[in-house]
């Protein structure tokens, strides 16, 4: 069953959901919940749980009572964003501004996900990094590169939305083949159009290596979670995908000297 709940630490869990390209080729998608420090609850992205699901979530939070929040991170990953709310209404509702302008009748709370006032609300459990050099919100809404990545410190676990991929392969080309991290194959059409736009992504992805270089888990998107290796920290990993990077970000200066 693709749909399902992994537990990745003892207070961080990955929802596992279905995301189907023409309704058949499942690319799957995610959302996760944690346990903050104060005991209650925060889940980041949405995504409509089935019976089961939510079985297993209500049991977890006192039939959703302990869900203080929901966070929405990715400006385009908006179809199950009204019916999460729907399935947790006490819990406050936090999303970009893209989510704002989509879904202008929701219970919005005024901080916006990308701003650091957001940040600071969740601070004693969370830290947020949004990368420098692309556009958050594209003009083109096929181009979904960029979004809000999550560090849970607790459980040293980055939920992170397209930014950063993990594909491992299917069958046995997996087994032959491990899975690396990646960066977003938009990456060259949506940095941003301008000098220096390379440089600061390439000085932001190096940053994060360094300031979540005690991760250990990695939940993306469209793929599986990545859990805890020995010999294979989280942040070389990123490291390595932003050297794939290369080609693509001095093609970039070379055009924005």
């Amino acid at each position: 069953m693709s749909e399902k709940v992994v537990k990745i630490a003892d207070d961080f869990w990955n929802i596992r959901g279905e995301f189907k390209i023409g309704g058949l080729l499942n690319i799957g998608t995610q959302a996760s919940l944690l346990r903050c420090a104060s005991g209650k609850y925060v889940l980041l992205d949405a995504y409509t749980l089935n019976a089961s699901l939510k079985a297993e979530v209500d049991a977890l939070t006192s039939n959703g009572a302990d869900i203080e929040a929901i966070i929405n991170l990715h400006p385009f990953h908006t179809m199950h964003v009204a019916q999460m709310h729907e399935q947790y209404p006490k819990a406050r509702l936090y999303g970009t501004q893209r989510h704002h302008q989509k879904f202008p009748n929701l219970p919005w709370q005024p901080e916006l996900t990308e701003s650091a006032e957001c940040a600071a609300l969740f601070a004693n459990d969370l830290e947020f990094s949004i990368p420098a050099g692309v556009d958050f919100i594209s003009d083109n809404e096929h181009l979904h590169f960029s979004s809000v990545l999550a560090f849970h410190k607790s459980s040293k676990t980055i939920h992170v939305d397209d930014t950063l991929m993990y594909l491992p392969l299917p069958g046995l080309l997996g087994k032959l083949k491990k899975p690396e991290v990646s960066f977003h194959i938009t990456l060259a059409k949506t940095l941003e159009k301008r000098a220096g736009a390379a440089r600061d992504f390439r000085e932001w992805a190096a940053r994060l290596s360094e300031r979540w270089a005690d991760a250990e888990n990695l939940c993306a998107a469209h793929s599986a979670p990545l859990l805890a290796e020995p010999n294979s920290a989280i942040a070389h990993r990123i490291r390595r995908a932003l050297q794939k990077t290369e080609k693509t970000l001095r093609a970039h200066e070379k055009k924005y000297p």
